[in-house]
């Protein structure tokens, strides 16, 4: 009679414990070549949830829910990515899912979750394709994905204008054989155009995942009169690409994706990755108290001095913010009132990254940066030196460090 007294109280006790949660997902790569972006996000995501908890947690209505977060791991998979998407979408008290990487994982999951109306912030990647696959005429009235990252729309043209600044006439441009390195591409291409063609690319070449040896690519690049390599890809083959050009000696700057900001860059280039220059959302030096609240916080808790991937984490931290406001302001963990609510929210979301007031407006398929967070001013060029990523330009630096004095 005990185990059925048990089994009866566990009947009445499991729906009330399901109700005091907010549940969410964290999903990205957390092993292979993307780790470093994967891993910094979902440790920056899980920092913001720590802290939302210790405070009780999110206000939903009368109650204030403690948010419960499951991980999975896509390890930058297109085929695991499917499998994650159809998994989270049949979770009937998953109130949203935060993260992933690789452009290819979206395209593959993100379908499930729009179909079972889950609410999806992709962050800290993913290339252009995984917003424009919803704008088109057939597409979603109503779209339940967002994106909160520097679209490659915003980052090719600094990285554009970055290399038309410095005088250069050709350039190559490298990018990896994936879903974002071919996104990346045509985005610089389309940048070039739009920015009076000051620019002639003189070689367009690729590399797969796990390359090791771009030498042909670069040889021709160096033949042609590169003067630069606008570069877009995610990996270690990065720093395959810095270190063969020093072998070869081919002195010629790499301009390119914020990828060439992470720590699996910079450590397998050593010091051939100085002078590395690409966008960033976020650079780890402590100009401002929030700043150096999260860096401290990060480094406590991870027993680090560096953040693998500085704006994966921050990124990471800020999205799970603007959820849980959106939460809040909704008054339910329903997701289709969530992403209502991120469509039109009412009261700025102090963040690491900025104040974010309006990030994102009711879905427009004429329009994709309607879902889209990140606007110019809130991303700025960084620089590889001497192992870290540092303000390219001082006025950028100084710009964001008056923000606590607002």
């Amino acid at each position: 009679m005990k185990w059925l007294l048990a089994l009866a109280l566990c009947a009445f006790t499991t729906p009330a414990l399901a109700q005091n949660t907010l549940k969410i997902a964290i999903t990205g790569p957390f092993s292979g070549g993307s780790a470093p972006m994967g891993t910094s996000m979902r440790d920056g995501a899980k920092l913001a949830i720590a802290e939302i908890n210790a405070a009780g947690g999110v206000q939903v209505g009368a109650k204030k829910l403690k948010i419960e977060a499951i991980e999975r791991d896509d390890e930058a998979k297109n085929e695991r990515g499917a499998l994650i998407g159809q998994e989270l979408a049949a979770m009937s008290d998953l109130s949203g899912v935060i993260g992933s990487v690789n452009t290819g994982v979206v395209l593959a999951g993100d379908k499930h979750l729009q179909a079972k109306g889950i609410t999806r912030i992709i962050t800290p990647a993913a290339g252009s394709a995984s917003m424009t696959q919803w704008a088109k005429s057939d597409g979603p009235k109503d779209l339940f994905v967002f994106r909160f990252a520097a679209h490659d729309g915003i980052q090719a043209a600094m990285v554009v204008e970055e290399a038309i600044a410095r005088k250069l006439t050709k350039v190559a441009i490298f990018a990896d054989a994936t879903n974002y390195g071919a996104s990346g591409r045509d985005d610089l291409v389309d940048q070039i155009k739009k920015q009076g063609g000051k620019l002639q690319v003189v070689a367009t070449e690729k590399w797969a995942i796990g390359d090791k040896d771009m030498s042909a690519q670069l040889l021709k690049a160096k033949a042609l009169g590169a003067q630069a390599i606008l570069i877009w890809g995610i990996g270690p083959e990065l720093a395959a690409i810095a270190n063969g050009m020093a072998k070869l000696g081919y002195k010629a700057p790499l301009i390119g994706g914020w990828p060439l900001s992470m720590s699996n860059f910079i450590d397998n280039a050593k010091a051939n990755s100085d002078g590395a220059i690409m966008p960033q959302t976020f650079i780890e030096e402590p100009i401002t108290a929030r700043s150096k609240s999260f860096i401290d916080a990060y480094h406590k808790a991870y027993n680090t001095t560096r953040i693998p991937s500085p704006v994966s984490a921050a990124q990471g931290y800020d999205a799970v913010l603007l959820f849980a406001a959106a939460v809040k302001q909704a008054g339910s963990t329903d997701s289709k009132a969530i992403r209502d609510a991120l469509e039109d929210l009412k009261e700025p979301v102090e963040g690491v990254i900025a104040t974010w007031k309006k990030p994102y407006a009711k879905w427009n398929p004429a329009d994709v940066t309607t879902h889209e967070a990140f606007r110019r001013e809130q991303v700025v060029m960084g620089l590889v030196k001497g192992g870290r990523v540092v303000f390219a330009n001082d006025t950028d630096r100084q710009r964001l460090a008056k923000r606590d004095a607002k």
